[in-house]
């Protein structure tokens, strides 16, 4: 960060050789490439950064954290646009994660592991997947600098891929349809043995015991 500071004032008083000079060797000193043109603010944690890539058009608020890997780059090669994203304050960028366009990434946002963000991020909010998925930050939680909140080391939390949330709820509703199926039968079942009609009301093959393994399905999707 001392050497990405003094190439930054060395960019931003003309300096563009100079800059471009003690960025390389910041490159080669640390593994991060940052462009001396990138504006990073306070307290910004780069952990075990080998491989970063910051691009020239991107911003980066206080107190962000950012992983190995990561890459703030752009989609475009047309200069005097903002082609680099921005991101906010208290932002953490989980390893591997790459944030491509000319975007704002909202204060207190998380971006998981490996994944690829191509649109904005709401502040507070979750971006997992390829491409990312947004998921909302849920009621009570505030992207306020002051406010008390749980660092997630990779960005994402137990239930926030909203994919498994939805293989979840498919399987307790499969489970939950193959109940009441069941149920049905017997009931039908039990009304036929009254009137002697079992063969004639009853397939065979009708489901009258549940089979539906939720639990196992549950436990491979992740729970």
């Amino acid at each position: 960060m001392v050497l990405h500071r003094w190439a930054h004032t060395c960019w931003t008083h003309g300096f563009k050789w100079p800059a471009r000079f003690i960025a390389h060797g910041a490159r080669w000193l640390t593994g991060i490439e940052i462009h001396p043109a990138a504006k990073i603010g306070e307290r910004v944690f780069f952990d075990h950064a080998m491989g970063v890539v910051v691009g020239e058009t991107a911003e980066i608020g206080d107190g962000c954290t950012i992983y190995q890997g990561v890459t703030l780059g752009g989609t475009s090669l047309y200069k005097g646009t903002k082609r680099h994203p921005t991101l906010g304050r208290n932002v953490v960028v989980s390893a591997g994660a790459k944030i491509l366009g000319g975007f704002v990434v909202g204060d207190g946002a998380k971006i998981g592991s490996n994944a690829v963000v191509i649109k904005p991020v709401p502040a507070g909010a979750t971006a997992v997947g390829i491409p990312a998925r947004i998921i909302p930050s849920k009621a009570g939680e505030s992207a306020d600098v002051a406010a008390p909140q749980k660092f997630s080391a990779y960005g994402i939390t137990q239930d926030d891929d909203p994919l498994s949330q939805a293989m979840r709820g498919l399987i307790d509703n499969a489970s939950s349809q193959e109940h009441q199926i069941a149920l049905l039968w017997q009931a039908i079942e039990k009304l036929s043995d009254r009137s002697g009609t079992t063969k004639d009301c009853v397939p065979g093959d009708a489901a009258r015991d549940e089979c539906f393994e939720a639990e196992k399905l549950t436990q491979l999707v992740g729970k």
